[in-house]
């Protein structure tokens, strides 16, 4: 079976629909997917409708932002119960800090010179979420950039001009989070928070004394080296190994559905004692 663990919709900063994400994921020959939009749960009912319909098994999913040691980390909920008051009123939480930080970098946008920042981005987003891709579209569109990287580079990324710092989620918030709800907590792109061996290795020390279980060693920011070194870690930890285009869209240089290797050799799927039968395909996991 393809699985596809980490993916977004327009309910955050996704460019499909849930429906369509869904869709295009079973056209892509994908199997089982999660839908891990960012800080919300919304587009849960509807691709869960359209993975019915399909035959595909559709894993609830979130992907929470946290704050570890001055940094921003994303950690994946895979399996949660989407009804639960613990992790709704966190990820409300998150949501309200979200669109603090939108206002902001508007404002700080519009003392650039570049007006009605926030108003374009707002337009552009499908939800309640309204997130840093969102502006980065704006200001391509507005010729500002010729792509994401580039205006992530000029105005939108650590230390530039719109820049706003935020303290999210705890990593053992987090963590409690998707435990109440019944899910594991995978680390998210691991390779992309480019930390050093030491600083890694203590953050997953706290990862797992907070009651995580998994980490991403396929994913479409790692190549080759830096999945086989994310497995190292998993073996190391007794982590499960998880795995996930983290598509957005067909657009921007997203990677694709599905388009992920298999997992090295010696891993422990997260996958390999779930339950994936007929009613998950009708209901969701």
């Amino acid at each position: 079976m393809k699985y596809d663990l980490h993916s977004h919709s327009t309910a955050s900063d996704g460019q499909l629909s849930p429906a369509r994400l869904v869709e295009r994921a079973h056209a892509r020959g994908v199997d089982v997917l999660a839908l891990t939009d960012h800080d919300v749960l919304d587009g849960l009912p509807e691709a869960q409708h359209a993975a019915a319909r399909l035959g595909l098994i559709l894993v609830p999913g979130v992907e929470i932002s946290v704050t570890w040691e001055e940094r921003l980390i994303h950690i994946l909920g895979l399996g949660i119960d989407p009804d639960n008051p613990q992790l709704q009123a966190g990820l409300a939480g998150l949501r309200e800090l979200r669109r603090h930080r939108a206002r902001e970098i508007g404002r700080r946008l519009e003392r650039l010179g570049i007006g009605g920042a926030y108003e374009g981005a707002l337009a552009l987003a499908g939800g309640e979420v309204l997130s840093r891709s969102h502006f980065a579209r704006f200001l391509v569109a507005e010729g500002l950039g010729r792509d994401f990287k580039t205006v992530f580079r000029r105005y939108l990324g650590r230390g530039k001009p719109a820049y706003v710092s935020c303290r999210w989620a705890a990593l053992e918030e987090a963590v409690a989070w998707i435990r109440a709800a019944g899910g594991q907590a995978v680390v998210a792109h691991p390779a992309r928070y480019q930390m050093g061996r030491r600083l890694f290795e203590r953050f997953l020390q706290a990862f797992t004394a907070a009651g995580g279980c998994g980490i991403e060693v396929v994913s479409s920011s790692h190549d080759h080296k830096d999945c086989r070194t994310m497995a190292a870690w998993a073996q190391r930890f007794g982590l499960y190994a998880s795995a996930g285009s983290d598509f957005h869209g067909v657009a921007d240089g997203w990677a694709e559905l599905g388009r992920i290797p298999a997992l090295p050799s010696g891993c422990r799927p997260i996958w390999q004692d779930w339950e994936l039968g007929q009613a998950a395909r009708a209901e969701g996991v």
